[in-house]
């Protein structure tokens, strides 16, 4: 058993680095698909963005559907569902049929909290903490390994070639679910009512190949709709640096309408017997401390790599920067996920002598590092790789640090459905970053390249944001009682 437990871990983490991989293959190729489809720069850019907004929607409705005895259906579903996509993006079609593709594959970014679940029903307490850290970290960490690998494809065979990097993985991935993933676990009725659930009391392990749960539910189609409506919206607006730049007005009444469109979602949530996310757990005060220390934390986190990333490429001629081609730039994300993946097999080790406070306090501080040190130093590009590295410890850190919170006080049964929930407060927190620091070297712009000085403004902006979050830790009730 314990060699079958090593191989579950192997699949699960597997199956979650898929997931960043094939989310992050659309940023790299921006530019290759423009020229290879013959459209415009912006319009290659949904490439990346309908992926993402497709992982926003889906990752709380695999979360739901996920969490009762048709996981395993849900999880081969969505991996057929990405082999189709992936084979759209790789044939010779039009535009349209390519951000169907991408689409499809954006799916399976909602995977990750699907294998957590996986993790915290079949492998023992220990081994179970530490994949889901793992898990965590590898939906962020892993873009470091999407980002090169997709450069010297591109460079060398062509976009079509590192699209087809996504389809080996996925055919990989599902041939690898076939065989490898479990059914969820029997576990006894449960009655969900308006004024709170009578949930499950723990899991009930089973074995590998132990028979799916019997249970079943209504599923919240009205939930779905709402939150297919706000969740797309808010991530669209927060990222439209052009809308807040010329249309400041617009851009404030789309998100306005986006926030209250989700305020009716969660009131709608509440109120309804069986639903897509049950929003009475989020009500906990350690849970909801987690999911607002994520928030503020994404957005400087995001802001940083987001910064470095489009340092090092600006070229030589702006008067800084280092010129760096996608490839080699590629390269320099790999420290971040490398040390990010140390991180993720550090910390559950930590967790018990530092306690969750401190140890997300102490990745934060790391972060903080990295912005100092990008702030001040940065003149040769050992600097900013240094920094990324530290970056990418940190992130790795906080994202491996964060789970054990929400966990420690959610049944095992809402395992994929409460961190469903944090991955898309992750995402609005790294939608934030990157859009604001667009907006802030965009206010610094005044020929062709943002100035120097811009770079430095928002270091310094996203350093005090990071700062607030280290606040926010040391106030907010993370600790479950």
């Amino acid at each position: 058993m314990r060699g079958l437990g090593r191989g579950l871990v192997w699949f699960l983490v597997f199956v979650g680095l898929a997931s960043a991989v094939i989310g992050s293959l659309g940023a790299p190729l921006i530019t290759a698909v423009a020229e290879a489809y013959g459209v415009s720069l912006a319009a290659s850019q949904w490439t990346l963005t309908i992926a993402l907004l497709a992982g926003s929607v889906a990752t709380p409705v695999l979360g739901r559907l996920g969490s009762g005895s048709r996981r395993r259906t849900v999880v081969l579903t969505v991996l057929g569902v990405e082999v189709v996509g992936s084979l759209l993006t790789v044939i010779p079609l039009p535009f349209a049929l390519l951000l169907l593709g991408r689409a499809a594959q954006g799916s399976g970014l909602g995977l990750v909290v699907l294998m957590m679940a996986v993790a915290r029903d079949h492998l023992d307490e220990q081994r179970a903490a530490r994949t889901i850290a793992l898990l965590s970290v590898a939906s962020t960490a892993g873009i470091g390994i999407g980002y090169p690998l997709s450069g010297i494809l591109t460079d060398q065979f062509g976009v079509r070639a590192a699209y087809g990097l996504g389809l080996v993985v996925t055919v990989a991935a599902l041939v690898a679910a076939v065989f490898m993933l479990p059914h969820a676990p029997t576990r006894p009725p449960t009655t969900t009512r308006p004024d709170g659930p009578t949930p499950a009391s723990t899991s009930t392990r089973s074995d590998v190949r132990g028979a799916p749960a019997s249970t079943s539910t209504r599923f919240d189609v009205r939930g779905v709709v709402l939150l297919a409506i706000a969740l797309p919206a808010l991530l669209l607006v927060i990222g439209e640096t052009r809308l807040w730049q010329h249309h400041a007005g617009l851009a404030v009444v789309i998100l306005v309408a986006a926030l209250l469109v989700l305020f009716g979602w969660a009131v709608l949530e509440a109120r309804t017997e069986h639903p897509l996310v049950d929003v009475r757990l989020l009500r906990h005060p350690a849970v909801a401390a987690a999911n607002v220390v994520m928030l503020v934390g994404g957005v400087g986190m995001y802001l940083l790599f987001s910064l470095i990333t489009r340092y090092v490429q600006t070229p030589t001629a702006a008067g800084y920067g280092f010129g760096l081609s996608t490839f080699e730039a590629g390269l320099v994300l790999v420290p971040f996920s490398v040390l990010g993946f140390v991180a993720g097999r550090l910390v559950p080790g930590w967790r018990e002598w530092l306690g969750a406070r401190l140890l997300l306090g102490a990745s934060t501080s790391v972060v903080l590092a990295a912005f100092v040190l990008f702030a001040v130093a940065r003149a040769q590009l050992v600097l900013p790789i240094v920094a990324i590295g530290v970056l990418g410890f940190g992130v790795g850190a906080f994202s491996a640090a964060m789970p054990a919170v929400i966990l420690a006080v959610t049944p095992a049964a809402e395992t994929a459905s409460a961190m469903s929930v944090n991955a898309v407060v992750r995402s609005v927190g790294f939608s934030t970053g990157s859009a604001l620091g667009g907006l802030i070297l965009a206010a610094h712009t005044t020929g062709t390249f943002p100035t120097e000085s811009g770079f430095t403004t928002a270091a310094w902006i996203g350093a005090a944001a990071t700062t607030g979050t280290l606040l926010i830790i040391t106030l907010l009730p993370l600790k479950p009682r």
